[in-house]
């Protein structure tokens, strides 16, 4: 394989992940999961941890630190693990299910039993199996893997994104530890990349800006980011990042490449309108990536 073989393999791998992942992830914002979190007697935010983390069982909150990795710790010890004392991990897993599935089916309608819904629910299965051999080292993966797969070619279609992304994200950690950063570290320097907005990073994550002058400075002396007085990586620091974001491309292309370009291709294009209508509702910041082609 040449090397812009590779690259060109990659860059598919990335971009079909991009835009199945708001299919996804409208489950962390999704009012019907919220409403369900609220039935069992937590509140959004502890759902959130609870549910995803329900995959391991009544995790403890050094593993959920551990395996979440960029949220301030001390807010991970609110919520585990006294959402065990409220309800048992399997219903919080079952009520994140049924929060999306009401979710998928108010935004997406009489789509949700499309022949595109059925079509791309196939494909995304059939990539997201292909990781289930390779649970290695990927712990919050492995877990999600061990769930069984739902029936409904909606909910298909998510849990398949759900490990691809579980797989990508064990897989980004490792990248990050390689490259020396902490949780707050790698907020830092996606922020200081210009993705994210730096006060909805520190914010969403539950650092003090005390900690996050700490981090700054801290990367200021290791080189990684600009003495200037606005965030920005440094040369050498955007050189690093990039080489984190390749390191997770090839730890997680696996699922694409095996599926291959026209699978991927057709597979994008059969989920972009569905991530759209999703992400018009509950993910405005992520409109502008699904548009064929962005980077």
């Amino acid at each position: 394989m040449t090397h812009d073989t590779d690259r060109d393999n990659l860059a598919l791998a990335r971009e079909t992940w991009r835009t199945l992942e708001p299919y996804h992830g409208a489950v962390y914002f999704s009012p019907e999961a919220a409403a369900q979190y609220d039935e069992l007697g937590v509140d959004a935010r502890t759902g959130y941890f609870a549910s995803r983390s329900a995959a391991l069982g009544a995790a403890s909150a050094d593993l959920v630190i551990a395996t979440f990795y960029n949220f301030n710790p001390q807010l991970v010890r609110r919520a585990i693990p006294a959402a065990w004392d409220v309800a048992t991990p399997q219903r919080f897993a079952a009520a994140r299910l049924t929060g999306i599935d009401a979710t998928l089916r108010r935004i997406l309608g009489a789509e949700v039993s499309s022949p595109e819904m059925a079509r791309a629910a196939e494909l995304a299965r059939a990539a997201a199996e292909v990781t289930v051999d390779h649970p290695q080292g990927r712990p919050l993966f492995a877990a999600h893997a061990a769930l069984p797969w739902p029936s409904a070619p909606h909910l298909v279609l998510w849990h398949a994104q759900t490990l691809l992304r579980e797989f990508r994200g064990d897989g980004h950690v490792g990248a990050l530890l390689t490259a020396g950063l902490s949780g707050i570290e790698s907020l830092v320097t996606h922020a200081a990349a210009g993705d994210v907005d730096a006060e909805v990073l520190r914010g969403s994550r539950a650092w003090t800006p005390h900690q996050w002058g700490e981090a700054v400075q801290n990367l200021r002396e290791r080189g990684w980011l600009d003495d200037g007085p606005h965030l920005a990586l440094s040369e050498d620091g955007a050189r690093r990042r990039a080489e984190i974001e390749h390191t997770t491309d090839r730890l997680a292309a696996l699922p694409y490449l095996t599926l291959g370009p026209t699978s991927c291709a057709e597979l994008s294009s059969l989920v972009r309108p569905f991530s759209l209508a999703v992400a018009k509702e509950l993910l405005p910041w992520a409109v502008g990536r699904l548009s064929p082609g962005s980077p």
